[in-house]
């Protein structure tokens, strides 16, 4: 077992434009907060489970499902504007003052994608356990050719040449974040650069139809009919 210090942390503004009241919302029959805090409570990296949010009305369902919100985030960094790494800094640097906690590692897990399973924390946790990275974060796999729409709708390749085959077999492969499922981060290397996604960062790859990140209604409708589901659905796969 790990001597390390880990905090794992939930973010979750209350200002949701797209799905209102988004992270208390219920997905599949609980709150979608509560699904993030139940697989850290679950996982086998124990470590300290706080909620950052700014809505009294999401920390006291935090609380009930057995997270910390010690205080609410103030009002600068619950703006449309606030950057993640600002909030987990000002965390970080509230918890060191008031406390005199300082965690080695932080875990983040969003709300936002509760297709996530424990098994890839854990196997992100592994990574930068057997590594020298400073972060380690998941991705899914996505078509190699990467196109843009310019303001006129001319469609631009913009990693590579038209003159390259078509056949997807012949591109090297090419993935995506999806939808920030896990990030482990250093905490010494995350003060010292001010971002999440380190000098040092490598990937755990995550299947496609686990990594839903729910932004809009039909994303939220799509990923409660398949984490209803997923028994099935990873069985079916798995025959293939």
């Amino acid at each position: 077992m790990s001597k390390d210090k880990i905090l794992f942390w939930i973010p979750a503004r209350g200002g949701s434009k797209r799905i209102s009241n988004k992270n208390i919302k219920n997905f599949a029959d609980k709150p979608l907060i509560a699904h993030a805090i139940k697989q850290a409570l679950s996982c086998s990296i124990n470590g300290r489970v706080i909620v950052d949010t700014d809505s009294n009305k999401i920390a006291t369902v935090a609380k009930k499902y057995g997270a910390e919100a010690p205080w609410l985030r103030p009002a600068y960094l619950a703006s449309d504007n606030a950057q993640g790494v600002d909030c987990l800094i000002y965390l970080l640097d509230k918890l060191k003052k008031q406390e005199k906690y300082e965690p080695d590692y932080v875990i983040i897990l969003q709300t936002t994608s509760p297709l996530r399973q424990i098994e890839d924390i854990t196997d992100c946790w592994k990574m930068i356990q057997k590594t020298k990275a400073n972060t380690v974060l998941t991705v899914c796999p996505t078509h190699p050719r990467l196109y843009y729409l310019s303001k006129n709708n001319d469609i631009i390749l913009v990693n590579g040449s038209e003159a390259n085959s078509t056949n997807v077999q012949d591109w090297p492969p090419a993935y995506i974040l999806n939808g920030c499922f896990v990030y482990i981060v250093k905490t010494k290397a995350l003060l010292k650069e001010k971002k999440v996604i380190t000098k040092k960062t490598k990937a755990v790859a995550c299947p496609n139809w686990r990594s839903i990140d729910l932004d809009n209604p039909e994303d939220w409708v799509i990923a409660e009919i398949i984490y209803k589901n997923k028994s099935s659905i990873a069985k079916k796969i798995k025959k293939f």
